[in-house]
């Protein structure tokens, strides 16, 4: 070949460089090594490696210049040699170390093959401010050779660099290219290589047995297709797919190859093998082409094949691939509906086929966790999707290696149909409230009652359950009844019902006594109030006997409120006594009850009493109860006597007698006395009855009275008592003691003389021993019957705890209105005698107040005049050594009440005025009973009552007379009467009358206007 030529097919050589696109930057590096091989494969391959991997290297980091300078090294090395590759990074700007991988094909991370054969290194230079990083392969070998790539990573900026590195075997020469990233020549690039297309001996290495990549990887696991990869070589294993795509052979058909050579081998993995001649590979010459035809192409015709002509080499090489597979039954536009089962199938051309499928043009995954499924059936691929939901709805489509197809899913609400629909319910008060139902589709939906969200609390439970939906109110209240309504999610359809709560009726008489009694004083008016309940309200009718109570105007009457019913009896006559009965009815039910009324009055007087026994001083009587007690029990009898020359009565008791014998005492013997007797119950005092014969007392004295042991010894017995009730004429001389011991009935005389005294102390007794005392009086009629002591008496040292006995009538609150006076009486007993304190309120008893006088057996609390201040808590303490017994009396001093306050009119409207007031400031330290309402004419200003007992605090008054103006006046009421003021209305109330306003206008003579206008109290004015 002349010099002309060589010039020119240099000349061609640098054009094909050049018409490589800088688009292969943007491409992955094993792609564009394709494409080179593709374009110029008239070429060595050799030639072209070095010039690519220079051109690749430069100007990536040309286009990912942002961190600084950076430089690295790339080699084509001997086998069995070290070989380090340098990347540097200029880091002035940078803040921290920037991060450094390197990787060989696209993702394995050498950092995990460090070890004997791979090393990672860096360093830094203080002063340069430049990061060296180095990977260093020691004793490379074949399976080394490949694409690596270094990436740089600063924050969120990355660059990187590609670079292919080549083994060869020891006789080839080493070639280094050392690069530098500049700012990007438009020469870049453009080197001579004409050096390395000197001719070289080769040598012929020993022979592998040849290795069938693909077979490898087609029966390997595909979790070691990387290791596969790497000890072979193949720097890319998803770009093997696409390469294939580049040649358009199908099998068993001719393959044909251009080239201008004399000789034609083929090569694998560096081992050259001469093409025989063949039926299967035919050479044809055409002029100075050389052209090689393959028959019945087959995967193992995938190879490189070099021509060699005269010292000129050239390679090409040859991807075979399977017949792609087709659809041949497409994608179908599906309909189904949300949580239904939905398929998508799809036949392709060949069984088993690799199909991928992609949701919107996104791959779906199909792995174990996925929720598709593909069930592959022969040449039919299906797509499962398990409970469709909306979400599904998308262009599903499938890709093969020789074609798509897509199609649309449309996932849509199934038609709702209500299979159970709520019903309308009524429950009773209190119960459980349980609304279901049930429709087609397994649906969540949300509860409303009258148009409002229920929201799930302590109470309300909602429950779904499949597509049943429950909802349970528990413990019903009135605020429960409603319109109830369900609506499912996503769906414009509800399911209402209607839910009313009813209460069946009750009658509240927790407030009566017993037997449901109601008493009243004959002549005071009765205003029984009955609680009532019931939903919806019941309605009240009231009987007696037989006889319905209809008449609202009757002096028996029932009025009606809506929580409450009351029976009305004014001025209560003994007739009106008996069974009342309250019936309420609603639509829940009925209910009823009897109420018994008891009128009751002053008892009659008692029959005239008989003396039956006289003493010297006394005399017993007798009596019988009056024949009728007033409707109300007894409480007892007041007794009176009088001498027979005698006018004036003496009462004899002030505390009731209960007993029908009483034994009146201190009488002058020789007198003619009279006695009577007065019976009393809750009402009052009855008439006095007839008095009895006259009698005259003649008698000894009466026994001592109030025995009792005063002390006890080891030794002795003291023993003290009081004077008799009665003593004769003849006066008294003195007392004679008395004792036996138990299990005897021989009385020893203890004192020799008689004693003055009523205190006596009985010694020499043995310790241990029970004695029985009597006491008996003497005068000169002689002893009076003997007082006995009831008990036997221990002759030995007791202490005898304290013990209050309190009466009945204060264990509950003593009442006394303001100015009367207070006398309690509270016995004890206990030994020796227990010291007796007081405390008001928790504070100590004002005795400049309050006097208590206390003895040895009781102690007196007495007020001469009470005042509200002496109200409390009094509390009582005795006391023994240490041994302390308590009492509490509450004593309540009541008063009359003060006036309402604040009382003013509402409103006036036609012959009514609404009047409204605030209770007493002052309630008299008792509850307001009710209040007094009277009215009053301007001009008269004369008082007349309207309402008594009125218990609320809002009235309204009717029936007043139009045209006059009223004044209003209130006044309180408790247990001890009216306030003694009343409150008066500031403002008065005008009864007016109906009022037309007219407007009459007229021009008088002089020009002026003249306006007439009839006002609203119904009087014309005149404006001129």
């Amino acid at each position: 070949m002349n010099k002309q030529g060589k010039k020119e097919k240099k000349r061609r050589r640098k054009k094909r460089y050049k018409e490589v696109s800088y688009d292969f930057l943007y491409s992955k590096c094993i792609y564009i090594l394709f494409s080179l091989y593709v374009v110029i494969e008239e070429l060595p391959s050799f030639h072209i490696l070095p010039f690519l991997i220079i051109n690749l290297i430069k100007n990536r980091f040309m286009f990912f210049s942002s961190y600084g300078k950076k430089s690295i090294r790339g080699f084509r090395h001997d086998k069995w040699q070290n070989i380090t590759f340098t990347a540097k990074v200029e880091a002035q700007d940078l803040l921290r170390k920037p991060t450094v991988k390197w990787f060989k094909g696209k993702w394995m991370d050498l950092a995990s093959k460090v070890g004997k054969h791979l090393q990672l290194k860096e360093t830094f230079e203080r002063q340069t401010k430049i990061y060296t990083f180095e990977m260093q392969i020691i004793k490379a070998k074949d399976n080394y050779a490949g694409n690596y790539r270094c990436e740089v990573t600063y924050k969120d900026k990355v660059d990187s660099c590609s670079f292919d590195l080549e083994v060869h075997g020891k006789n080839l020469a080493l070639h280094r290219y050392i690069l530098k990233c500049g700012e990007g020549q438009e020469d870049a690039g453009e080197l001579d290589f004409s050096g390395l297309l000197k001719r070289r001996e080769f040598k012929q290495e020993p022979e592998e047995p040849e290795v069938d990549v693909w077979e490898l990887l087609k029966n390997a696991n595909p979790n070691d297709y990387e290791k596969i990869a790497f000890q072979y070589g193949i720097t890319d294993l998803r770009g093997m797919l696409k390469r294939l795509k580049r040649t358009r052979r199908e099998e068993k058909k001719s393959a044909g190859i251009n080239c201008l050579g004399k000789i034609i081998t083929s090569s694998n993995n560096s081992n050259f093998v001469n093409l025989p001649f063949s039926h299967r590979y035919i050479f044809e010459h055409k002029g100075n082409e050389r052209i090689l035809f393959i028959n019945n192409c087959s995967l193992t015709d995938d190879a490189r094949y070099h021509v060699t002509a005269g010292d000129e080499k050239c390679s090409t090489e040859l991807f075979v691939r399977e017949p792609p597979v087709i659809v041949t039954k497409g994608l179908e536009d599906t309909n189904g509906y949300i949580g239904d089962r939905i398929e998508l199938s799809v036949e392709v051309s060949e069984d088993d086929a690799n199909v991928k499928w992609f949701k919107n043009g996104v791959e779906l995954p199909l792995d174990s966790k996925s929720r598709y499924k593909v069930k592959i059936e022969g040449k039919k691929h299906t797509l499962i999707i398990e409970e469709a939901t909306k979400a599904d709805k998308a262009t599903y489509s499938v890709m093969t290696t020789g074609g798509q197809s897509a199609g649309k899913l449309d996932v849509g609400l199934r038609p709702l149909k209500i299979l159970h629909p709520l019903e309308d319910q009524t429950i009773r008060l209190g119960k459980e409230l349980s609304l279901k139902c049930e429709i087609s589709e397994n649906v969540d939906g949300k509860w409303y009652k009258n148009g409002q969200l229920l929201q799930p609390s302590d109470r309300i439970k909602i429950y779904h359950k499949g597509r049943i939906h429950r909802l349970i109110i528990n413990n019903s209240l009135v605020e429960d009844d409603g319109e109830y309504m369900f609506v499912p999610d996503a769906y414009n359809i509800n399911i209402p019902c209607k839910v009313h709560i009813i209460d069946p009726p009750k009658i509240h008489l927790d407030g009566l006594g017993d037997n449901n009694t109601v008493t009243v004083v004959a002549g005071t008016k009765l205003r029984l109030e009955i609680p009532v309940s019931g939903e919806p309200p019941p309605k009240v009718m009231w009987s007696k006997g037989e006889k319905w109570i209809m008449d609202s105007a009757s002096r028996i009457r029932g009025e009606n409120y809506p929580d409450s019913s009351c029976l009305v009896i004014d001025s209560a006559e003994k007739d009106d006594s008996g069974p009342y009965r309250i019936m309420l009815k609603n639509e829940a039910g009925e209910d009823s009850a009897v109420i018994n009324i008891k009128v009751v009055d002053i008892p009659d007087a008692p029959e005239a009493p008989n003396v039956t026994e006289i003493g010297e001083d006394w005399c017993i009587m007798t009596w019988e109860p009056p024949a009728y007690d007033g409707g109300s029990p007894l409480l007892g009898y007041y007794i009176e006597r009088k001498k027979k020359q005698s006018s004036r009565w003496m009462r004899l008791n002030f505390d009731l007698i209960k007993e029908t014998t009483f034994e009146p005492k201190k009488m002058i013997e020789g007198v003619a006395y009279e006695v009577r007797v007065f019976a009393v119950n809750a009402i009052g005092t009855s008439k006095p009855s007839m008095p009895s014969k006259p009698f005259v007392p003649l008698a000894v004295t009466s026994p001592p009275t109030c025995l009792a042991v005063d002390s006890v010894t080891d030794t002795t017995v003291t023993m003290k008592w009081r004077p008799p009730d009665q003593i004769g004429a003849a006066g008294l001389d003195g007392y004679v003691i008395e004792y036996c011991f138990e299990g005897t009935e021989q009385w020893i005389v203890a004192n020799k003389d008689l004693t003055d005294k009523t205190k006596f102390t009985i010694t020499d007794l043995p310790t241990g021993s029970k004695i029985f005392v009597r006491v008996k009086a003497v005068n000169a009629a002689g002893p009076s019957e003997p007082r006995m002591h009831p008990q036997p008496i221990l002759v030995k040292e007791v202490i005898e705890p304290p013990k209050i006995r309190l009466p009945r009538h204060l264990k509950q609150t003593y009442i006394r209105r303001v100015g009367e006076a207070v006398n309690l009486v509270i016995p004890f007993h206990g030994r020796p005698r227990p010291k007796v304190s007081w405390k008001k309120n928790g504070t100590h008893v004002d005795k400049n107040q309050i006097n208590i006088r206390n003895s040895e057996n009781d102690s007196i609390i007495f007020i001469r005049k009470a005042e509200r201040s002496h109200s409390g808590k009094y509390d009582m303490k005795v006391k023994v050594d240490n041994l302390v017994d308590k009492a509490t009396i509450e004593i309540q001093i009541v008063d009359r009440p003060g006036p309402p306050q604040a009382v003013k009119i509402a409103e006036v409207w036609g012959e009514n005025v609404a009047l409204e007031w605030t209770p007493p400031k002052d309630d008299g330290n008792a509850n307001i009973t009710g209040y007094t309402i009277q009215k009053a004419d301007k001009k008269s200003m004369e008082w007349y009552t309207v309402i008594e007992h009125y218990h609320r605090t809002a009235a309204t008054i009717t029936e007043l007379v139009i045209g006059n103006e009223y004044f209003f006046r209130i006044f309180s009421e408790n247990m001890c009467g009216l306030s003694e003021d009343a409150t008066r209305t500031t403002e008065s109330a005008v009864i007016k009358k109906s009022f037309v306003t007219i407007d009459l206008s007229c021009t008088e003579k002089h020009g002026q206007e003249r306006d007439l206008n009839f006002s609203n109290n119904s009087t014309l004015s005149k404006t001129i």
